[in-house]
């Protein structure tokens, strides 16, 4: 019978393995990444929201725009029993702005700083970095219109990549003006473009007609070549997009955020406005975009809501752990012990010992395995553990344990009864041993 494996465009991410390279980054690299981004969107008032993964599929449609790639080509819709269109979300913010605008956030009358994580759906091509399960971290503030909260968003996300180590780093940013602004700009791009139409990749061949603004987004080297010299949407900025354009740079020059502007970054969904931008990383190859995201002024007010100013960012959970893995900048979290024994009333006890350390802040794996105290040392050395607790019959029979340092390979001998009582001095010895 054939082994059933996972789909493409799927991974399994595994926990650590002490002592083994792992192909992909594991989940110890993982959950030290979602606890740093967690630690400093909590500091900053964000707090969490939790959405579904599957919506009705207008929402995606009148949200993301229909002349997109994501909703064209990529989004996973299905009917369900009772024949629903529904669609696995291929984004973050638009679920969110479904809920805000359902449960009446915006009644409260405060700014709502929201973020959240899991997974999303897209049928793409899968590559190292890309892929059809992936997920995301996102971060959005519903109900400001002020060019701080555009700063604000990016400095958290500067943030972030700053406190996982994260180097070779570039930071781009432009304005996609209001609605108005766009389609003046739409206009004179479709005006340049045309006599070019037949030198233009398939795909922007069709793209001039439904969404010209993501031929600038072209990965062929013929249409970017011809995109080179296209106009710049950063002329047609009305005065009010062009001030709240020059506070937003101004705001981030004064925290010393360095950026670039690249009047051709436009993003891949209809919704933005004003300040759009995307941190990229030179260490990820083709996929080199880690963080991207803007501000989607009109997207409440067009899925139903009052009209509501709101920005926002997503990062690539699969590409930062990626760059965290290639830095090896995540190590797993060390064991402190690591429990083994032999007989019947030793093995009977071992839950117990297990249980009370851990109670008393210390991580302890039991070696289930019932082998020979031989094999049971050797995987207990693999383990990384700072010591091995050790228990046969007659410690079992005299309520004692024996403790071996692993890497001094200095042994004493404890009395269960007094584990407890020696908490303190274990947990300083610990970490004298790892010093």
């Amino acid at each position: 019978m054939a082994i059933l494996q996972n789909l493409s465009g799927t991974e399994d991410i595994l926990p650590p393995q002490p002592g083994q390279g792992a192909p992909m980054a594991d989940t110890g690299v993982w959950q030290a990444l979602e606890a740093r981004a967690r630690e400093i969107l909590g500091r900053a008032a964000y707090r969490e929201i939790r959405t579904p993964i599957f919506e009705q599929t207008a929402l995606f449609e009148r949200g993301i725009g229909e002349a997109t790639d994501v909703v064209g080509k990529e989004m996973y819709t299905f009917k369900d029993r009772g024949d629903r269109s529904l669609t696995l979300r291929p984004e973050g913010t638009a679920g969110v702005v479904r809920a805000y605008i359902q449960h009446k956030l915006h009644a409260q009358g405060n700014v709502q700083r929201l973020w959240y994580t899991g997974p999303m759906f897209r049928y793409e091509r899968p590559q190292k970095g890309r892929q059809r399960q992936f997920h995301q971290l996102g971060a959005e503030v519903l109900g400001s219109g002020d060019p701080r909260a555009d700063v604000e968003v990016i400095a958290i996300a500067t943030d972030i990549l700053r406190a996982l180590g994260l180097e070779n780093l570039t930071f781009y940013l432009n304005s996609v003006g209001t609605a108005a602004d766009r389609q003046r700009y739409r206009d004179a791009l479709v005006d340049y473009l045309t006599p070019h139409k037949a030198d233009l990749d398939p795909d922007s061949q069709d793209r001039l007609s439904r969404n010209p603004l993501r031929i600038l987004d072209s990965k062929d080297p013929k249409t970017q070549e011809i995109a080179q010299s296209a106009p710049s949407i950063l002329d047609y900025l009305a005065p009010d997009s062009r001030q709240h354009f020059d506070q937003v740079q101004q705001q981030l020059k004064d925290l010393a955020i360095p950026f670039e502007i690249n009047p051709r970054l436009v993003r891949g969904l209809d919704y933005y406005t004003h300040t759009a931008f995307e941190i990229q990383s030179s260490d990820l190859g083709a996929q080199a975009t880690v963080c991207g995201g803007g501000r989607y002024d009109g997207l409440v007010s067009q899925l139903g809501g009052p009209e509501t100013p709101a920005v926002g960012w997503a990062m690539g959970l699969e590409r930062l752990a990626l760059l965290l893995q290639q830095r090896q900048a995540v190590a797993a979290a060390p064991l402190d012990f690591y429990l083994v024994s032999r007989g019947d009333r030793a093995t009977a006890q071992t839950v117990k010992i297990a249980q009370t350390l851990r109670q008393v802040g210390f991580s302890v794996e039991v070696d289930l395995s019932g082998s020979a105290f031989g094999k049971q040392f050797k995987r207990a050395d693999r383990s990384g553990a700072a010591a091995c607790l050790v228990l046969g019959d007659a410690e079992a029979e005299a309520g004692t344990i024996n403790l071996k340092w692993l890497l001094s390979g200095e042994q004493t001998t404890l009395a269960q009864a007094t584990l407890l009582d020696s908490a303190g001095a274990l947990h300083q010895q610990i970490a004298a041993a790892r010093a």
